[in-house]
């Protein structure tokens, strides 16, 4: 892996700050498979991370509240997730001393980094979808029929 350009250059300025996915795919930290950013990445992207971090950019909710917004996530894929984000540090998990137990979820200051920008990516494909689903069209339209008993992947 080179070393960074600023490494090389002892009188070069350090970057202000953490350096980007496009720097760090170019130095290929990413690439690497015992890389550990991978993990968090896959935590970040997932479709239940990205739903979940967009939901709690609102501000804190109960599990039950987060399950109903978050339409189609199981019990156990909620929990599994929330943990996950909990984890890397993006998540808060609040229990007030009530009975019964009353537990919150909200961001950190990294989650609130991290979910302004899953939730702009997560705009963005909801601005373009016109624009995806007309090239899904077309593809479909372009494509051989199947022979009788075989299903094509979509």
């Amino acid at each position: 892996m080179p070393p960074h350009p600023s490494a090389t250059n002892q009188s070069a300025k350090a970057p202000a700050g953490p350096l980007s996915l496009s720097e760090h795919m170019q130095r290929g930290a990413l690439f690497a498979v015992d890389c550990p950013s991978r993990e968090v990445l896959q935590h970040v992207t997932s479709r239940w991370g990205v739903l979940l971090l967009v939901a709690l950019m609102g501000g804190s909710h109960r599990f039950s509240d987060l399950r109903r917004k978050v339409g189609g996530v199981s019990e156990k894929m909620l929990a599994q997730t929330l943990r996950w984000l909990e984890a890397d540090g993006f998540v808060l998990r609040d229990v007030k001393a009530t009975v019964p137990p009353h537990v919150e979820y909200r961001l950190t200051p990294l989650g609130r980094e991290v979910g302004e920008r899953v939730q702009a990516l997560a705009d963005w494909i909801e601005c373009a979808m016109p624009q995806i689903m007309a090239v899904r069209q077309a593809r479909e339209a372009a494509l051989p029929a199947e022979p009788a008993g075989v299903h094509r992947i979509r």
